[in-house]
This record gives C-alpha cells, sequence and structure tokens, in this order.
C-alpha cells in the first residue's frame, strides 16, 4: 500500500512522465533496439544520462516496487521523490563526480530454506540511475540474446521456457538441470567490462557501471570491499550478470 505522501510525490510528476514515457524515452530506446538488432555499436551512451525524461520514466517503473520504500546506508526513500531529485544526480554526472553508495546488505532464505542469501540494499538514487542504465542496456542488449534464454528478461521467465519445451521439444528423454554456483558473487569486474565494451564505445559509460560493483557494501555497519562479484537487490546486476555468460554460453 502507498501512503498518501508517495501519492502526492507521484502525481507531481505523473504528467510528465505520461508524455517522456510516450515520447523521447521510446523514441531513444527504439533507436537502441534497431542497433542492437542490427548488430552496430553505441556511442555517446552517458550524455543521454542527462535526460530527465528518462529518470521520470525509471521513477514511473521502479517506484510501485516494495523495495523502493526500503532504506539503504541512508535515510532516502521514494517518498522524497521530486524533480530536483533528478537534477541533482543529472548535475553531479555532468561533472562526473557521482559516487555510487555503499549497498546495505541483509540476508534472505533462500527457497529451500536451508540457507540465506545476500541481498544488498542500495539508497534511491542509486537505484533511479541504476534503473536508467538497466533501459539503455535492456533496450540495446535485449535483441542480442538468444530465443532460448529466459531467465531475468522482461516478458519472460518459466512460463515461457515451458512453453517453449511444450510447443518444440520433441522426442526429449532427458533433461539435465544444472546451476553455477555463486554466480552473483563470483563474476569479474574486468571481464563484465570488457563484455560490455564489445558493444558501447563510451569510456565514460564503462567507467560509471564498473564503479557500481566496486562500491562495496554496508554489513552490520562495518564496510566491505567487493573485489569479485555483483550486488544481489541492484537493478543492473541481473542484466549485466546476462551479457557477461553471453561470452562462454
Amino acid at each position: 500500500m502507498i501512503d498518501t505522501h508517495t501519492q502526492g510525490r507521484y502525481q507531481e510528476v505523473s504528467n510528465t512522465w505520461r508524455y517522456a514515457k510516450l515520447q523521447t524515452t521510446e523514441a531513444y530506446l527504439g533507436l537502441l533496439r534497431e542497433r542492437g538488432k542490427r548488430g552496430l555499436p553505441i556511442t555517446r551512451v552517458y550524455r543521454q544520462l542527462y535526460n530527465t525524461n528518462l529518470y521520470l520514466t525509471a521513477y514511473g517503473r521502479v517506484y510501485r516496487n516494495a523495495g523502493s520504500m526500503t532504506p539503504g546506508v541512508t535515510e532516502e526513500t521514494a517518498d522524497g521523490t521530486s524533480l530536483e531529485t533528478f537534477d541533482t544526480i543529472i548535475t553531479a554526472l555532468r561533472q562526473e563526480r557521482y559516487q555510487w553508495q555503499l549497498a546495505r546488505r541483509t540476508y534472505i532464505p533462500k527457497k529451500t530454506g536451508k540457507k540465506k542469501r545476500p541481498l544488498g540494499m542500495p539508497i534511491w538514487s542509486d537505484k533511479l540511475l541504476a534503473e536508467v542504465m538497466r533501459m539503455i542496456l535492456t533496450a540495446y542488449f535485449e535483441e542480442t540474446f538468444s530465443e532460448h534464454s529466459h531467465g531475468f528478461r522482461e516478458g519472460r521467465g518459466c512460463h515461457t521456457a515451458l512453453r517453449e519445451i511444450y510447443h518444440t521439444w520433441r522426442g526429449c528423454a532427458w533433461i539435465i538441470e544444472g546451476d553455477i554456483a555463486d554466480c552473483f558473487g563470483s563474476l569479474d569486474h574486468n571481464l563484465i567490462i570488457s563484455a560490455l565494451a564489445e558493444h558501447i564505445q563510451d569510456g565514460r559509460f564503462l567507467n560509471l557501471v564498473g564503479q557500481l560493483p566496486d562500491a562495496g557494501y554496508m554489513e552490520e555497519w562495518k564496510f566491505k570491499r567487493t573485489l569479485s562479484g555483483v550486488p544481489q537487490g541492484s537493478i543492473i546486476t541481473p542484466l549485466t550478470m546476462l551479457q557477461t555468460l553471453g561470452i562462454f554460453f
């Protein structure tokens, strides 16, 4: 349930958000989809992070999430969002001084119930910027992923995987299940950037992506570095993982 204060903040930007989503944002993302489909690299991506319309669209996507009201290492949450929030992020990016903040680490039970999974809780500004970057990367790379890939993709999941099996698999006798142990926690930071750099010709944007996993996390009020792996809980993490694994599979 969203409280009245949050609803008020949303109404402040709702009309502008609807316009941005239908116009500028979709035009740019459509261009990225086309270049991804044609296998063409993209350039000058970083300067698109100055576009307020992208943040308005990102806000419309993530403010409804349960985690939007969960604070990270600061008290900042979705209910304090205004156009000034976007301007603050954009100003820092223009001056190339935006700093990803530590994620607050917590643990949630795995489906088996026997072990717990680490989960990073970023601050709200980081969530907004990460969603903008995720939108950009998804628009481009979605066209490059295999049709048989279903995990961590919009509109795809177990239901689409089962549908593919039902309609296209014939005479299947064996199904082998595999799992990459500690996949998120083991990804090499340099490998992530190398995978993205094959398609993105923009050093500033790649540096910004690379700084995210290097930001570290706070656990029981103690700072800990992340020398490898990417934080579970970050909006952009699943996409970078998929693109990196695409090198090998």
